[in-house]
C-alpha cells in the first residue's frame, strides 16, 4: 500500500517532493512525534536505536519495506507494557504538595529519559499534577461546603489527597484500556500519514473507517458537539467551531483550545493526546442529548472541565443571515456568511452565492447605505460561490489565479457585468476566515472595492486538497479496502499575483484581538507550501472608492485612543505569556497563588463583555422560510452578541466615513497621499 500512496503524492501533489535522505528524515521525525511526541514512553536508547533508520525510510518507502515500522511498533508495545507494569506503585505512596516541585511540559525541548528510573520520574510527576487539579477542587469543594452550612465538618487533607489520587489511577487505567484497543492498522496509520505530512500538512491518508467519516463531514451531517479537530505533536486541539453546534450556540469552546480528556456521564475521565484522532473523535461524538465531558486546555492557558450536550448541527445556521442597522436614524446591511456553501449533487439546492444575493436584494429595498460582511471564522468552501459572489460587487474581471499540479495556470473571472451592490463595503475577518474566504477577502481588497478590517492577517491556507480513492488506482486489489489519499493539487493566488499561502490577506484596519500575538493558522502548521508570486492578472480598480484613504486615517486616529483596543492588547499579550509558559507548580499553595492570579487576569478582561455599541439591529428574516420559536430565539440571541461587537460597531463607522460628502481640501489631500 505505501508504494501506492507514494506513487499518488509523486505524480499528483502540487510540489512533488524527491524520496531522499532529507525526506526520509521529515517522515522520521513525523512518526516518533505521532506515536511518542510527549515523552512518555520511549527511552533515549530506543530513539538511539530508531536514528540508524533516520536516512533510509526513503529507500524502504521505494521498496515498500515496514522493517523501521515493525521494529517501532514492536518497542512501543513492549514500553507501554512496562509503564502499565510501575504506574500502580507510583501511585501507592501519597504526594507531597508542601515540596516545591515543578514540572516541565515543553514536549519539544524536553529529552527522552536515560533510565527506566528517569521513566518513573516523569510519569510521577505528571502523576502528582494530575492529582493536584482533582485535589484543589475537592478541597474547595469542601470550603463551599462549610460556607453553606457552619456545622459541616471539613474532611482531612490526607483523605482527600487519597481520593484524588485514586483519580488518577482510574484515569489512567482507561487511557490504558483504550490505547490496548488499538490495533496495529491504527498505528500503522499514523507511520502512512508520516509520509504523506512530508508534504504538507493537508495532505492525510484515511483508512476505510477514516474516509467514510471523511464523506460524512464533507456532506455537511454533523452530530456531537459541533468541532473540527486536528492532532498535532500528540495533542488534539480544536481548529474551527462549525456554524449551529452545541459548542457554537452555547459558546463553549474556542478555535485553538487543546482537549486533554474526555469522559462520558458518570465515566472516568480517558487522556486522547496518545491514541488516533479516528478513537478520539468516537468517544466526543454521541447521541443527540447525552453529554460528555471535556478537559481543556484553553488558549490562555487555563485547564477546566466543559461540560457539553451533544447535539445534531442544525445546518440552518450554517446559511447566511442578514440584519439591519440603525445609527443615527441611517440604515446600514449586515450580512454574516458561516462558510461558502454549496451542493454539487443538487443544482437546485441552495448555496452561498444565491443566498446572499437574496440578502443584498433584501438589504437594498431597505434603503440601506452600506453593507457589511462578516466572514470571520468562514473556513471557507466552494471555489464556485466565490467567484460568483465576488462579481455582485465588481464589474467583469478576474477573481482569482489557480496554479494546478503541473504547473499549469489559470484565471476564474466574473464574466457578468451585472453589478448587484455598487454602495461601500467593508469586509470583516479574523484569523480563522481561511480559503475561500480569503480569495472573496483578497479579490475585493485588490480592486480597492471593500475596505478589509480584522486581524493582523487571516489564516494563510490558500491550497486546494481532492480525495483520491485509492481502490481505484488498483483495480482488483487483494488487500481489501485501501481507503484514500487526500493531497494538495492546487494553489491559490490572489489577482495581483500574490499567493494567499501563509501571508493571508492582510487587514486595511487591524484590530487587535486576543489571539493578535499567539501563532495561529497556516504558519503554525508544520510543513506547510512556501509563499510565492506569479504575474498579476488584468483588472482595474474600482473607480467609485472617493473616500478610502480618508476612512483608513480616521479609522487609525479612533482606534489609537480607544480603551477597548488597548485593553484588548493587554490581553493578547497576557495569552501569549501564558501559550509560552511550559512550567506547572506542584506545590499547592503556589497553585492556589497562581490560580488566584490568572482568575484576576481572566476577570480584569471581562471588561471587554460590557462594550455597547449604542447601535440597534433588526434581523431580517430569509425569504420563503418559516420563523418558528426556535428561529426567532437564535436571532434574538444573535442580535444581542452584535449590539456587544466592537468590530461592527468600527465597520459602520468606516462605512459613514466612506459615505462623507468630503470638501475639496480633504479630497485634495487623500489624493496626495
Amino acid at each position: 500500500m505505501i508504494e501506492v500512496i507514494a506513487y499518488v503524492l509523486e505524480r499528483g501533489h502540487f510540489s512533488p517532493k524527491e524520496i531522499n535522505d532529507e525526506f526520509s528524515e521529515n517522515v522520521f521525525r513525523n512518526y516518533i512525534e505521532g506515536i511518542d511526541g510527549q515523552h512518555r514512553f520511549f527511552l533515549q536508547s530506543d530513539i538511539n536505536n530508531f536514528n540508524r533508520f533516520k536516512k533510509e525510510l526513503d529507500n524502504q518507502i521505494k521498496a515498500s519495506d515496514i522493517a523501521f515500522f515493525d521494529l517501532s511498533h514492536k518497542r512501543l508495545m513492549s514500553r507501554m507494557e512496562q509503564v502499565k507494569e510501575f504506574y500502580e506503585e507510583l501511585l501507592e505512596i501519597p504526594f507531597d504538595f508542601d515540596k516545591e516541585e515543578n514540572i516541565d511540559l515543553n514536549f519539544k525541548e524536553m529529552s527522552y529519559a536515560s533510565t527506566l528510573n528517569e521513566l518513573k520520574s516523569i510519569w510521577r510527576k505528571r502523576f502528582k499534577f494530575s492529582t493536584l487539579d482533582t485535589y484543589s477542587s475537592k478541597i474547595q469543594s469542601e470550603i463551599t461546603k462549610r460556607e453553606e452550612d457552619s456545622t459541616y465538618q471539613i474532611r482531612s487533607k490526607v483523605i482527600i489527597e487519597e481520593e484524588a489520587r485514586e483519580k488518577t489511577r482510574k484515569d489512567i487505567e482507561n487511557s490504558f484500556e483504550v490505547i490496548g484497543e488499538i490495533q496495529r492498522k491504527d498505528w500503522f496509520s499514523i507511520y502512512v500519514n508520516s509520509i504523506t505530512l512530508a508534504y504538507d500538512p493537508h495532505s492525510n491518508y484515511f483508512p476505510p473507517e477514516e474516509k467514510e467519516r471523511f464523506d460524512q463531514n464533507i456532506s455537511g451531517k454533523f452530530e456531537g458537539i459541533g468541532a473540527r479537530l486536528q492532532k498535532k505533536n500528540q495533542e488534539v486541539k480544536i481548529t474551527e467551531i462549525i456554524a449551529g453546534g452545541p459548542v457554537w450556540n452555547d459558546k463553549l469552546l474556542e478555535a485553538g483550545d487543546i482537549i486533554l480528556k474526555v469522559a462520558q456521564k458518570d465515566g472516568e475521565p480517558v487522556e486522547i493526546g496518545s491514541m488516533p484522532l479516528g478513537d478520539a473523535v468516537k468517544l466526543i461524538k454521541g447521541p443527540k442529548g447525552t453529554q460528555v465531558f471535556l478537559t481543556v486546555k484553553r488558549v490562555n492557558g487555563l485547564i477546566e472541565e466543559v461540560v457539553i450536550t451533544r447535539d445534531i448541527v442544525e445546518i440552518e445556521e450554517s446559511y447566511s443571515k442578514s440584519s439591519l442597522i440603525n445609527k443615527n436614524d441611517k440604515l446600514y446591511g449586515l450580512i454574516e456568511l458561516p462558510k461558502f456553501y454549496i451542493d454539487f449533487k443538487d443544482n437546485g439546492s441552495r448555496n452561498a452565492a444565491s443566498d446572499v444575493k437574496k440578502e443584498i436584494e433584501q438589504l437594498k429595498q431597505r434603503n440601506v447605505e452600506g453593507i457589511i460582511i462578516d466572514l470571520r471564522n468562514n473556513g471557507g468552501g466552494s471555489l464556485k460561490t466565490v467567484v460568483e459572489m465576488t462579481g455582485f460587487f465588481i464589474d467583469e474581471g478576474p477573481v482569482v489565479q489557480v496554479k494546478s499540479t503541473g504547473g499549469i495556470e489559470k484565471v476564474l473571472k466574473d464574466k457578468d457585468p451585472a453589478i448587484i451592490w455598487d454602495g461601500s463595503l467593508v469586509i470583516l475577518v479574523n484569523e480563522f476566515s481561511a480559503s475561500a474566504s480569503e480569495i472573496l477577502a483578497a479579490a475585493l481588497q485588490d480592486y480597492k472595492r471593500a475596505i478589509v478590517i480584522g486581524s493582523k492577517q487571516t489564516f494563510g491556507k490558500g491550497t486546494v486538497q481532492n480525495v483520491i480513492d485509492l481502490n481505484r488506482i488498483i483495480s482488483g486489489s487483494t488487500h481489501g479496502d485501501l481507503g484514500a489519499v487526500k493531497l494538495t493539487t492546487d494553489k491559490f493566488y490572489r489577482i495581483n499575483g500574490g499567493s494567499t499561502q501563509l501571508e493571508g490577506v492582510k487587514s486595511d484596519i487591524v484590530i487587535l484581538d486576543r489571539y493578535a500575538y499567539v501563532n495561529l493558522g497556516e504558519k503554525d502548521q508544520e510543513n506547510p507550501l512556501t509563499w510565492d508570486q506569479i504575474k498579476p492578472a488584468k483588472y482595474k480598480l474600482w473607480p467609485n472608492q472617493f473616500n478610502y484613504d480618508y476612512a483608513l486615517s480616521e479609522s487609525s486616529q479612533r482606534l489609537a485612543s480607544n480603551f477597548y483596543i488597548k485593553l484588548v492588547d493587554e490581553q493578547a499579550k497576557w495569552v501569549l505569556l501564558q501559550q509560552d509558559d511550559y512550567e506547572y507548580t506542584l506545590n499547592y499553595d503556589v497553585y492556589l497563588n497562581e490560580r488566584e492570579e490568572n482568575l484576576k487576569a481572566t476577570d480584569r478582561f471581562k471588561n471587554l463583555n460590557d462594550f455597547d455599541s449604542n447601535l440597534s439591529f433588526e434581523w431580517l428574516p430569509e425569504a420563503g422560510v418559516e420563523v418558528n420559536e426556535e428561529i426567532k430565539e437564535r436571532r434574538n440571541r444573535w442580535v444581542e452578541n452584535l449590539e456587544k461587537d466592537f468590530y461592527i460597531n468600527e465597520a459602520v463607522n468606516v462605512l459613514e466615513d466612506l459615505n462623507l460628502n468630503l470638501d475639496p481640501s480633504k479630497k485634495l489631500l487623500q489624493n496626495k497621499k
